[in-house]
């Protein structure tokens, strides 16, 4: 004989530790030079662009300042800065000390 069915619900399965999410969003930001502030677990916060990353580890490139290598594990949250671009900027302060249009800017 055949257990009664009971009111209660089949608990559904944990979702995956790893959907590749993760991987994705730093190649976009990476692609893109999209500036970003990482804060840390100790509280700092660092500001710069991904350049490289891994499954352990992200490279954060810094103008004027010495490159970062951060392990994740250290990393509490990343935030994409508005408004400033590096690749842009450097566009940007070339023409205008040779007074030619920036790249895909017109005069």
């Amino acid at each position: 004989m055949a257990p009664p069915y009971s009111s209660r619900r089949k608990q559904k399965a944990p979702p995956p530790g790893e959907t590749g999410q993760e991987a994705l969003y730093l190649r976009f930001l990476s692609d893109k030079q999209v500036p970003v502030a990482i804060k840390l677990r100790d509280g700092e916060t660092v500001t710069g662009w991904i350049e490289y990353f891994d499954d352990r580890m992200v490279r954060l490139t810094r103008e004027g300042k010495p490159n970062l290598f951060i392990y994740k594990q250290q990393i509490r949250t990343i935030i994409e800065q508005t408004g400033r671009h590096p690749a842009r900027n450097r566009n940007r302060r070339a023409s205008e000390e040779t007074g030619e249009p920036a790249t895909g800017e017109q005069k």
